[in-house]
């Protein structure tokens, strides 16, 4: 017996006050519905309806379980109508975690056209390159360039973000300008950004037509955050592997100079992640395909 259908063909009886009228507004046949009641008053262990030749009543059991039904299905259509509202205006909190440079340079500047669209999603972001425990921490999606380590989690790729190595032109001037990546393995000091998960530098591997090359130095200067190692180069410390997103306006002031800018980095793919779940809410539904456009739109941040 579908219980859900027995419930609505009792409601219909009782309403219409005989089996032929409930069985054309649910359009089955009589039979039908009499097998749905009487299957119903077997399961429930109960007579529902009093029948006699010219119509049908409730007993005192039958216009209980009546009540609640009813009132069971009107919160079942409520319920419906809540869910539908929500996947066209998708509301409440939604817990991000961003990665410092995207987070500062990238997402969170373009977020007035995200609130515009949903107004009535609450946002609440962390800034962090740490690893994160969304179920720990009740977080929806975490965005991280790099590989994902978290096996148990969803990654789906929404961009790419480069690098390139610049410098500035005080300290091209003092230490030279190289032409080959084998150049800063002397005299130049290279300033390079490490693996929280590691704690060793991230690799610079650059490529040229078809030479490729990982740049050695053992001059270096290395710091946990991308953003202080930048700051480092504008200071003119040193070659920086620089966010070509975070270094482009420094490169277009003059404040730095492009280095083996024939050279390019592999581009590092970015992600967001989240729990895996068949049903992905429309809040955090709608936030991730809003940073796949955003990325997409981004030069700098498209995939290629």
């Amino acid at each position: 017996m579908d219980k859900f259908q027995a419930m609505q063909a009792f409601i219909r009886v009782v309403e219409s006050g005989t089996f032929t009228k409930a069985a054309q507004v649910l359009d089955l046949p009589k039979t039908a519905v009499s097998r749905l009641i009487a299957s119903l008053e077997v399961e429930l262990g109960t007579k529902l309806l009093n029948r006699t030749t010219r119509k049908v009543s409730t007993t005192a059991d039958g216009a209980a379980y009546y009540e609640r039904a009813q009132q069971l299905m009107s919160d079942l259509a409520e319920l419906e109508g809540t869910m539908s509202r929500a996947k066209t205006n998708p509301r409440g909190r939604l817990r991000v975690d961003l990665p410092v440079p995207l987070g500062l340079s990238v997402i969170l500047p373009a977020l007035p056209a995200f609130v515009e669209r949903y107004p009535d999603i609450e946002l609440e972001f962390g800034i962090s390159d740490r690893p994160v425990d969304l179920i720990a921490e009740n977080v929806d999606c975490v965005v991280r360039a790099g590989e994902i380590f978290d096996q148990s989690l969803v990654a789906r790729q929404i961009g790419a973000v480069r690098q390139i190595l610049c410098a500035t032109p005080a300290y091209l001037d003092k230490h030279g300008r190289p032409s080959h990546p084998a150049d800063l393995e002397h005299g130049h000091v290279v300033i390079r950004t490490i693996a929280s998960r590691t704690n060793r530098p991230f690799p610079i591997v650059v490529t040229k037509e078809r030479e490729r090359v990982e740049v050695q130095n053992r001059r270096g200067l290395t710091a946990n955050d991308i953003m202080a190692c930048l700051t480092m180069g504008l200071a003119g410390l040193g070659v920086v592997h620089a966010l070509t997103f975070s270094a482009a306006t420094h490169v277009q002031s003059g404040a730095l100079e492009t280095v083996l800018s024939d050279w390019v980095s592999d581009p590092v793919p970015v992600f967001v992640a989240y729990q895996p779940n068949r049903h992905l809410s429309a809040k955090t539904r709608v936030f991730i395909d809003w940073l796949a456009e955003l990325f997409a739109s981004n030069e700098s941040t498209a995939k290629r």
